[in-house]
């Protein structure tokens, strides 16, 4: 089977690299072409929790991929997808599956410019970070799950998660829509920690009730859209929502944990921080949680929080505010005045 990489940062490229050291051949496709060149070179090197390691790869610019795709792990940053699936599709054949290994609703977008049928989703929860070309970070392990779009099992899907077994443990999930909405939730408190510049264990466990209630609004949508958010990683959703059989002290103890997680990895901030203070590049923000702001809409959910959010992240990347606790501060004065 050929496996191709597009997009080869922090998880696709971390994904590609012990899939490399687990035997099969990757190529790997990115647009910055001093990665590019730095892998061609030199290998890719992943920093782990646990190890480091580098392995050689075939790395390629998109214009020069040509052929019969089989496999596709699509890892680029949400707001390229739809650009990303029109370079690739051309190469596709009936039987090639394209497996989203991104955050928010990305399959949707696949699905539309291939067929929902040879589109697989994926929830990818772990830490990583691009941090130069030619290296990447991979600071903790967490969960992967995949699924057909339609909640069906197949021999497809049973051989993508043997494959991506080379990464780590990787099960099959009848609603992988659920874990996508899981991690939506989620994606919400990590926006709201990359308001400062502190680290998202202390924003999460100093600013609890708001956390909770971001995670809630995003949980109240994805209720009207008919899907139950699954748990992972102490991220449990049935917690957050209803608000109405929400538990002070089972919540307390889910975020005791989820904290200790995140203070037991090496990477301190979110993905989302590294774009606005070190990348300084626009975030994901418009497709992950703004896109829920907007399906929300649909269902005449204000959404005070999340939307003040998305509006905070674009002051932030187009230099109108500063990172700063204050702005979650002003989070939770709007939550209290609710």
């Amino acid at each position: 089977m050929r496996v191709t990489v597009v997009g080869a940062g922090a998880i696709g490229g971390t994904v590609g690299a012990y899939l490399v050291r687990s035997g099969t051949h990757v190529e790997m496709v990115d647009a910055d072409r001093a990665h590019l060149a730095a892998m061609a070179a030199g290998g890719l090197t992943i920093q782990a929790f646990d190890e480091t390691f580098t392995v050689p790869v075939e790395a390629l610019s998109p214009e020069e991929l040509s052929g019969k795709l089989d496999l596709v792990l699509l890892a680029v940053k949400a707001q390229h997808t739809a650009t990303a699936v029109a370079s690739i599709a051309p190469l596709l054949t009936p039987d090639s599956t394209v497996v989203s290994l991104q955050n928010g609703l990305c399959p949707r977008t696949i699905a539309v410019a291939i067929g929902p049928a040879r589109t697989v989703g994926a929830l990818v929860n772990f830490s990583a970070d691009y941090l130069k070309p030619g290296l990447i970070t991979y600071a903790g392990a967490g969960t992967v799950r995949v699924g057909a779009l339609d909640g069906q099992r197949s021999a497809r899907l049973d051989t993508i998660a043997e494959l991506l077994a080379g990464w780590g443990s990787v099960e099959v999930t009848a609603n992988i829509w659920g874990y996508l909405w899981g991690k939506l939730g989620y994606a919400n408190m990590l926006f709201a920690t990359a308001l400062t510049d502190e680290t998202m264990a202390d924003i999460i466990d100093r600013y609890r009730g708001l956390m909770v209630e971001l995670a809630a609004e995003v949980y109240e949508v994805a209720h009207r859209q008919g899907v139950t958010p699954e748990p992972f990683d102490n991220v449990e959703p049935s917690l957050y929502y209803p608000r109405e059989a929400q538990d002070r002290a089972r919540i307390d103890a889910s975020l005791d944990d989820l904290v200790v997680r995140r203070r037991g990895d090496k990477k301190t901030r979110s993905g989302i921080w590294r774009d606005l203070a070190v990348r300084k590049r626009r975030t994901e923000v418009d497709e992950q949680i703004g896109a829920v702001t907007r399906i929300g809409a649909e269902y005449g959910l204000p959404m005070p929080l999340t939307t003040r959010v998305v509006e905070m992240i674009h002051e932030l990347e187009d230099g109108v505010r500063t990172r700063a606790v204050t702005n979650v501060d002003e989070l939770e004065r709007l939550w209290r005045a609710d």
